[in-house]
Formats: structure tokens, sequence, C-alpha cells
């Protein structure tokens, strides 16, 4: 999977045809201990990288259980 963020923050998320093959046929992706390490790794490393992306509007607004995530 590929995260591309674009200039004015928002993010496309790319599977590639094997990704969408696992999905599809098995309904989840599983992760090994070590997989899940590096994953979530890459993660902690995309989302500070988000976030110096984000203008101050967007820096600012905070989550909570209840928010409704729209996407497009």
């Amino acid at each position: 999977m590929i995260f591309k963020q674009y200039k004015d923050g928002s993010c496309d998320i790319e599977f590639s045809w094997k990704e969408r093959l696992t999905f599809l046929r098995k309904g989840k992706m599983h992760l090994s201990q070590e997989g899940l390490r590096h994953f979530g790794n890459h993660l902690v490393k995309m989302v500070s990288e988000w976030n110096s992306n984000f203008n101050e509007e967007v820096k600012n607004k905070e989550t909570f259980s209840n928010t409704e995530i729209k996407s497009k």
C-alpha cells in the first residue's frame, strides 16, 4: 500500500493488485508480530510527515471517538 499526500494535505491510499486480491479473497490482512512492528514504525513516520503538510486550521482540529471520517 502506498500513501500519496498532496500539497493541500489530502491523501490517496493506493493498493497493489496483489493486495486487492488478498482483501477480496480473505477479507483481511494478517501481519506477523515483526510485520506489525515495521508497519507501525512506517505509520508513525507517515503521520509525522502528514502533519507538516496540513494548514493551520487542520493542524489544530481535534478528533473524538464519534468524529465522522468522510472520504471521496
